[in-house]
């Protein structure tokens, strides 16, 4: 959406007050950590690895169903939205969100051809300051189940139930899909079934019964991907680091004439190019994956032995501890143990107690220790 100056202004004003309102009477639910302050979705995808690996180390399953909301901020229906802000603003924040929602025109632009204007009937501006907040209102009273664990991020939706039994399982799990339908309906939230998907996450053959949500059975996979992370059924980290590899070295080939061998930029701003654009790839959730086991981290340090080489040109003699040193870049070991406990001292200063819970020394419940396997948490101990 194109804004006036002043119009964005008038939101940045609007959404502080509106934001104390929302906390003070705790409208947005905990679990909730899309667009809030000192949430991320390293910090959901944490919640959600705890919960696998709390279930690897008491031999459950644990039944997943992640769901995709299709066109979520283009489909929020302005009166149900416009019902449930009147029942929580003032009077005249209500009537200024009256009046910033309704009668919006469109127009689209397609080469030289120019559509007539049209009134936008559902949805938040795209762009806008607001927007996001307001989604989060429209979906704080998704409903909830006991026996299950909801995980959202704006509109990312994952459900996960555990249980030694694997009926047990898929029967919670499909108990809060069913709760969940009508409320979906209810508010013309719409999700596409086609794209919802069911891993049972465990270290045995077997996998639990499929579920069902809008009368379509979810597609059964090993692998989902939520929030950018790759989460195999047994936890594994395996596919992540096969595909970030695969991923790496495409970016690479792009950037070949820039950082190879023979490009002519300065070593420095070689080295500034691996950092800004190469390294993020792989450091994006490294305070999870870098737990994993040897093998895996390996696929992405060699990639980055191979690309200090390259940037540098140096000739095979040259040990790949040098090359670290004197570009002042540490290894990947060193890299997630230095971002983990970074990130494991900021927990303790969020409001949120789901947040909290994850300062624990140990996984939820501390099962006991069954597994040789090293979960995020024993990267304070190496």
């Amino acid at each position: 959406s194109l804004l006036s100056v002043m119009g964005k202004i008038l939101e940045k004003l609007l959404l502080k007050r509106i934001k104390l309102i929302l906390e003070t009477a705790d409208i947005i639910p905990s679990h909730q950590f899309g667009f809030r302050h000192q949430h991320s979705t390293i910090h959901q995808c944490h919640r959600v690895v705890d919960t696998i690996a709390t279930s690897l180390e008491r031999k459950e399953y644990c039944s997943g169903a992640f769901l995709d909301v299709a066109q979520a901020f283009d489909r929020v229906w302005h009166p149900g939205l416009l019902w449930k802000l009147k029942r929580i603003l003032p009077s005249t924040y209500y009537l200024i969100l009256k009046s910033y929602l309704t009668d919006r025109f469109f127009q689209v632009k397609c080469g030289l051809v120019t559509s007539n204007y049209a009134l936008a009937r559902a949805g938040v501006p795209q762009g806008s300051i607001l927007g996001p907040v307001l989604y989060s209102v429209y979906t704080a009273d998704v409903p909830m189940h006991p026996n299950t664990l909801l995980y959202t991020f704006a509109d990312d939706t994952a459900i996960l139930a555990s249980s030694s039994d694997p009926i047990i399982a898929s029967t919670h799990l499909q108990t809060h899909l069913n709760i969940l339908e009508p409320w979906a309906k209810k508010w013309r939230i719409r999700f596409n079934s086609q794209k919802c998907q069911q891993i049972t996450f465990t270290l045995r053959r077997s996998a639990c019964p499929p579920v069902c949500f809008n009368s379509v059975q979810l597609s059964s996979v090993s692998l989902v991907r939520y929030l950018g992370m790759y989460i195999d059924k047994r936890l594994t980290w395996n596919p992540h680091t096969r595909l970030k590899r695969l991923e790496l070295n495409k970016r690479n080939k792009l950037l070949l004439r820039l950082i190879g061998r023979r490009s002519k930029l300065s070593l420095e701003n070689k080295r500034l190019i691996y950092n800004c654009i190469l390294k993020p790839t792989w450091t994006y959730g490294l305070e999870l994956w870098g737990s994993t086991k040897r093998s895996n981290s390996q696929k992405i340090q060699t990639f980055q032995s191979k690309i200090l080489r390259q940037i540098t040109d140096a000739p095979f003699y040259v040990s790949n501890s040098t090359l670290h040193k004197d570009l002042n870049i540490p290894y990947i070991t060193q890299t997630a143990k230095f971002k983990y406990r970074k990130f494991y001292e900021s927990l303790p200063l969020c409001s949120n107690s789901l947040i909290q819970n994850l300062a624990s020394s140990t996984i939820p419940n501390n099962p006991p220790r069954r597994l040789r396997r090293r979960w995020p948490r024993d990267l304070l101990r190496d």
